[in-house]
């Protein structure tokens, strides 16, 4: 199977082609230097070039406070360039898999999200990454959004390398308590990924490690554990962090869905929080 997975100096897409190229598929990695999503004349060109069987978009514009004052930026990325996408997919014939984010619920309430759930997003960053699933949707009927949230992987920043330099600059770290979800190892998730390119149980899924959900300041003290390092966290209310973009207090998502269709949930987020600390360190 031929692949064309967008985003690939990104922690998610990076670690997709890794996988992808391990199953023996032929496997084709962009960026922004060589298919900029946002000029739908090199979209064209680049994919029919290529001719894929399948897409695993990955590329997306993800700095959450700056979307608030570079609207127009961030829709051209997450909205516009996906739908340059859908549409050479369709011509083509491609599946096409869409990364999503929890942002596009309201984050109220307590209860694990749906996929089918009505969006209401919080943020910009929020409301053009649900623009770029409904483009999805008006273009294609081969196609998967994979909505994931808490996102680690070894190739950029994160939480977890946050955390674990201020650890060792400072000592001591306050976290907000009063979010809650699950984090997602892009490691993880590379091979459900490749595993829905392989299949055509097309849909809307939710995608987190397992394990019970948390809040950031329990993945903080977790991440703490796994490294060995005696670090003092200090829980905080989110209000004590002000923020351009608003963030949901329930980022918790069901992956009933993925059980439902035959795939496999993703391994426990401390296994895998264990397993990339070890890589990092």
């Amino acid at each position: 199977m031929k692949v064309l997975v967008t985003g690939v100096n990104g922690q998610l897409g990076h670690d997709v082609v890794n996988e992808l190229e391990k199953r023996g598929h032929n496997t084709f990695g962009t960026d922004v230097d060589n298919m900029d999503i946002t000029d739908s004349t090199a979209v064209e060109k680049t994919i029919k070039e290529y001719m894929p069987d399948a897409v695993i978009h990955c590329a997306a514009y993800t700095a959450v406070d700056n979307a608030e004052d570079n609207i127009d930026v961030c829709r051209r990325i997450n909205k516009d360039g996906t739908a340059n996408i859908a549409r050479v997919c369709k011509e083509i014939d491609a599946k096409m898999i869409y990364i999503s984010t929890d942002y596009v619920f309201d984050g109220k309430g307590t209860r694990p999200w749906e996929p089918e759930d009505k969006a209401d997003p919080l943020n910009v960053y929020g409301l053009t990454k649900y623009e770029g699933e409904q483009a999805v949707q008006e273009y294609l009927e081969k196609f998967f959004i994979v909505r994931i949230a808490w996102v680690f992987g070894v190739n950029g920043k994160n939480f977890i390398k946050t955390m674990l330099r201020l650890g060792r600059e400072r000592g001591a770290v306050s976290v907000v308590n009063d979010q809650v979800g699950s984090p997602t190892y892009t490691y993880d998730l590379a091979v459900l990924l490749a595993d829905m390119a392989e299949s055509e149980k097309y849909g809307i899924y939710h995608a987190t490690n397992e394990g019970d959900f948390c809040s950031w300041y329990e993945f903080a003290c977790y991440i703490f554990q796994a490294a060995g390092m005696d670090v003092k966290v200090t829980p905080v209310s989110g209000s004590e962090f002000p923020a351009k973009a608003k963030r949901p207090e329930n980022s918790r998502m069901s992956k009933e869905k993925l059980s439902e269709n035959g795939f496999g949930r993703l391994p426990q987020w401390k296994d895998a929080v264990k397993r990339y600390v070890d890589i990092i360190k």
